[in-house]
């Protein structure tokens, strides 16, 4: 079971799978906010929605971090 919030970021990120997505573009696609919005909130959902589709949240083998830039699938 997702979260609506965790469906909208799994649902961003197959749609640009390997493409890395900054945390700006993210902001904006899921929350509309622009680059005044909080990426700890990305942390967050991201670490929520590993531990429901990986089989070991601590080594993800799906959702990638990028550091300094954002993620990708």
């Amino acid at each position: 079971h997702l979260t609506p919030i965790e469906y909208k970021l799994l649902t961003l990120m197959v749609a640009n799978k390997g493409k890395v997505l900054t945390h700006n573009y993210i902001l904006k696609e899921v929350w509309g906010y622009g680059e005044n919005g909080d990426s700890k909130s990305i942390r967050v959902f991201m670490a929520s929605l590993r531990r429901k589709i990986e089989k070991d949240s601590k080594n993800p083998e799906y959702i990638k971090t990028v550091w300094g830039i954002g993620y990708k699938i």
